[in-house]
């Protein structure tokens, strides 16, 4: 079941188009990796299914919601994290996840803090966080709830090898558990460990949507190379 559904985004600033034409989904118990060179479109895309940014042009439906026409009730169906997230400075980790459990009306905050390495660190102030330890609570509000979708933008960025490895195996298993997790990362042996399926963007467009096992032998960081460099030179 289609989870998550972008059909034909368009984003013009101007002359400039930052996405044409963008269609791919994400069905329930899938986890896509959104990859692509710096400015390919991904951070737009992301705001786009998020309801931070109204598109020129297209579609986008979250859990079954038309995000452009009720971004509100969609925001209630996914969890999200930005590529720099705004946490609560005053608060502890604890009192943040707390907070988000509450609006929710669900969540296993021990269980979350601990599948990103924070459950020593749960009563401490945010705001005397170092910025992997701030980006392990932005991942934690964002999955304390267990929603049905998972938006991260970047979401691994500056953290440790062992907390990385604990964040990669806890999305595997949400995604096994049922929910649609979305993906943006320019880190391919992420991709190649945890994803079921890549969608490449270059220039605004896809460029390849493929699971993980039909690349196969050839190998993603060959087909990024192979489809951004063809891409670039037209």
């Amino acid at each position: 079941m289609k989870v998550i559904e972008v059909r034909g985004l368009q984003k013009r600033y101007g002359r400039h188009v930052a996405v044409e034409d963008v269609s791919f989904s994400v069905n329930a118990g899938e986890l896509v990796a959104l990859i692509g060179h710096n400015g390919a479109g991904k951070s737009t895309t992301l705001k786009a299914l998020t309801g931070q940014l109204q598109p020129s042009a297209g579609e986008v439906h979250v859990a079954g919601v038309n995000v452009l026409q009720d971004p509100g009730e969609a925001r209630r169906r996914f969890g999200y994290v930005p590529e720099d997230p705004q946490l609560y400075d005053y608060l502890t980790a604890r009192e943040m996840l707390e907070l988000v459990v509450e609006v929710r009306g669900q969540g296993d905050i021990p269980a979350t803090l601990a599948a990103v390495g924070l459950q020593d660190d749960a009563d401490r102030l945010i705001r005397e966080y170092s910025q992997g330890m701030r980006r392990k609570a932005a991942l934690a509000a964002a999955m304390v709830s267990k929603p049905q979708v998972l938006i991260l933008d970047e979401a691994l960025n500056g953290l440790d090898p062992p907390s990385a490895a604990r964040v990669k195996a806890h999305l595997r298993a949400l995604a096994e558990g049922g929910a649609a997790v979305l993906l943006s990362t320019h880190v391919l042996e992420t991709v190649e460990k945890i994803a079921d399926r890549v969608v490449m963007l270059a220039r605004g467009r896809v460029v390849a949507d493929h699971s993980v096992s039909e690349i196969g032998e050839e190998g993603l960081e060959r087909l990024f190379l192979s489809r951004i460099g063809e891409s670039l030179e037209r």
